[in-house]
């Protein structure tokens, strides 16, 4: 037989940023204490909102199925003695399974005869097992900071003030945070404050409707959308799409009711960016824009309640945003005042990092990196050097200490107010690109300089006073910078040594770095990342590592080495050629060939033709490599299958005769080196 369980947590209200995956963990923490208790179950709904994380269980067993439990006792020859009585261990194991010695019987095994008893186990009823399932499931929600209440009993992520559990139409008994689980709740805090009485699960979603509450964070979440979006069509209007926005608003009410509201056109002369973030991060607000693309006067709020008069609602929005709109216009005039350049010596007061010095000296290396690479590249460099110089002017001004998300950003519209140059303006805001995973790579040469100049100068700052990421901790987030990089250079295919880049980046600090080993460990680093990188683009470990071990300083041609590799897969010969590497990469593992091949004292035909077609291939192979024709090296290499099928099939290369064995060997080195110039075929799988 099974019923239904619909069990909820009422709150005070919920941090909205952690709601669903309160919410999520809370139902998967469930779905294993049920799988562990072996109670099954048709499947789990989760709800959450703003005051209430819930479940529903859909046929749930109302008990643990019976249980046959084989028990095996003592060996039958260490359970009795030589007189046939009993031992120690044959009593202890009857006891321990509630019976007479007598009623136990014996199993063989391979290993032996011994005790054996099966025990009849009946199965443990659901509604006492789901207490403890639920504290424990409770007990491991990801919450970063407990609330305490009481007297300092109970912690949770804020307090709670009922809790709802009903099997079928029983109340569970249980107990949490001091309270005594109920059949009841209640609904929206304003609109319907009074309890509701739950007698089923079946009952909970509709009578939670009934008071105002849309407890289905999904359901709420698409009305929100619904809503805000069909008011702005009304007013010919777009909404500035939020993914993040919606949901922190969706956690935030429990009985949505978009409304639209206006402010003055003055503000429209601060940067969009300023009024979009400054709407969703301080208010919630969802901005709109007109069929242009044109920021709008009007935004769009979701209240919390139903009300006779909305206007009351909007204009109390409307007065509160106002005055951030008033404080941005200020800071945006305030800051233009002054011209980014006369700022730069400003720099000079604000630390970088103790041990490598100010704002103002990472941006001289800064320079020194990024025209270093304007040449590698054929950026501009007089427009490198004075992007350089501004790049970090915009975090001393006001608007960027009230929105720290929006430097470079604000770099750009000051620069573009002081007449620089639009490839520098717009450089200051796209060098911290990739900002996040995904997004898109500046096409400005310029900004591409500044971006890994900004960011090689902070990895080898970092390691090179052995700060070097170790597991999860990462503080400085050089991974990301590294990938940063490694993004730039691949996805604009750019031919940049990164052991130079390195040399040159540590050679700008001076005596400032104690690391001895920063140049090895920051290639190190970045190799590793780069391996991380290209197994997300479908590289598998294997090929990766053929290529990597070469230890190749430009990120490009290991791109460029893989991709050849990968497509030479489905040739004919890749299998056969990939089994020979192996074999010479294990006969020279113990015993390598350092001389040059002697001709003149091989002997067996298949040697020979070895060693004439390598030889042939060698000016082949080398050119089509420095080329970067790594496809026309591979099927060039391709050729030797046969001949080196042949070699193996006929020669015995680990001979007793110690000149010969060693002029084979070196034969083998030379074929080895030269399937080196492309990859370790040895380490294919």
């Amino acid at each position: 037989m099974s019923q239904d369980f619909i069990f909820e947590l009422l709150c005070e209200e919920l941090p909205p940023k952690a709601l669903q995956s309160l919410r999520d963990a809370l139902a998967s923490n469930v779905k294993q204490g049920l799988e562990k208790a072996t109670l099954s179950f048709d499947r789990i709904e989760a709800y959450a909102s703003p005051r209430r994380l819930a479940f529903c269980v859909y046929a749930l067993a109302d008990k643990q199925a019976d249980q046959v439990i084989d028990r095996k006792g003592p060996a039958v020859n260490a359970a009795y003695d030589t007189n046939g009585n009993p031992t120690p261990a044959a009593l202890g194991f009857a006891k321990s399974c509630g019976i007479e010695l007598d009623q136990a019987s014996t199993v063989k095994t391979d290993k032996g005869e011994w005790l054996f008893y099966q025990v009849q186990q009946a199965g443990q009823a659901t509604a006492e097992l789901l207490p403890s399932i639920i504290e424990h499931a409770l007990k491991n929600l990801p919450i970063p900071k407990l609330m305490s209440w009481g007297e300092g009993e109970h912690h949770f992520t804020r307090p709670v003030k009922n809790v709802l559990a009903v099997l079928g139409n029983s109340v569970v008994p249980m107990n949490l945070f001091g309270l005594d689980s109920q059949h009841s709740t209640v609904g929206h805090r304003f609109h319907h404050p009074e309890a509701i009485d739950i007698h089923h699960a079946s009952d909970y979603l509709e009578k939670l409707r009934k008071a105002y509450v849309l407890v289905d964070f999904n359901e709420r979440k698409e009305q929100i959308a619904s809503h805000i979006t069909g008011l702005a069509e009304s007013h010919n209007a777009t909404i500035v799409a939020n993914d993040a926005l919606l949901d922190e608003v969706t956690a935030l009410v429990e009985w949505p009711n978009a409304l639209l509201g206006e402010f003055d056109k003055k503000f429209l002369a601060v940067p969009d960016e300023v009024l979009i973030l400054s709407m969703a991060t301080h208010q919630r607000y969802f901005a709109l824009r007109d069929p242009s693309g044109a920021l709008l006067n009007q935004f769009i709020l979701v209240s919390n309640i139903q009300a006779e008069d909305p206007r009351q609602i909007i204009r109390g929005n409307e007065k509160v945003l106002r005055a951030r709109f008033a404080d941005a216009l200020f800071f945006f005039e305030k800051d233009k005042r002054v011209g980014l350049l006369d700022r730069r010596d400003l720099l000079i007061s604000v630390t970088f990092q103790q041990q490598l010095g100010t704002l103002f000296e990472k941006t001289q290396r800064i320079e020194t990196i990024a025209n270093r690479l304007a040449e590698l590249i054929g950026a501009d460099k007089n427009d490198v050097s004075r992007a350089s110089q501004l790049c970090k002017c915009d975090l001393l001004t006001d608007m960027v200490g009230e929105f720290p998300e929006l430097q470079g950003t604000m770099g750009r519209y000051y620069a573009t107010d002081d007449n620089e140059k639009p490839a520098v303006a717009e450089a200051l805001e796209d060098y911290y690109k990739p900002r996040f995973s995904g997004d898109a790579l500046s096409d400005n040469p310029v900004a591409l300089c500044v971006a890994m100049a900004d960011r090689i100068d902070t990895i080898v700052g970092i390691i090179g006073i052995n700060k070097l990421p170790t597991g999860d901790k990462d503080p400085f987030a050089l991974r990301r910078q590294v990938l940063g990089i490694l993004r730039i250079i691949l996805e604009k295919s750019l031919s940049i040594d990164v052991s130079t880049l390195i040399e040159h980046a540590i050679s700008c600090y001076g005596d400032k770095l104690s690391n001895p080993h920063v140049a090895s460990q920051t290639f190190g680093f970045i190799e590793e990342r780069l391996k991380h990188y290209l197994l997300q683009q479908n590289f598998r470990a294997d090929q990766c590592q053929a290529v990597l071990s070469l230890g190749l300083p430009q990120p490009l041609e290991v791109l460029q080495r893989l991709t050849a590799l990968r497509d030479f897969e489905s040739h004919d010969a890749f299998e056969s050629l990939v089994a020979a590497n192996k074999r010479v990469a294990n006969v020279l593992k113990k015993q390598s060939g350092n001389g040059r091949v002697k001709p003149n004292e091989l002997k067996e035909a298949a040697e020979i033709a070895l060693n004439q077609q390598a030889e042939k291939l060698r000016d082949t192979v080398m050119t089509a490599t420095r080329e970067q024709r790594f496809d026309d090296a591979l099927i060039a290499l391709a050729t030797l299958k046969p001949t080196l099928d042949c070699f193996f099939d006929e020669v015995m290369v680990m001979c007793d005769d110690e000149a010969l064995r060693e002029n084979r060997l070196a034969l083998l080195t030379g074929v080895r080196h030269l399937f080196l110039h492309i990859a370790d075929f040895s380490e294919l799988q």
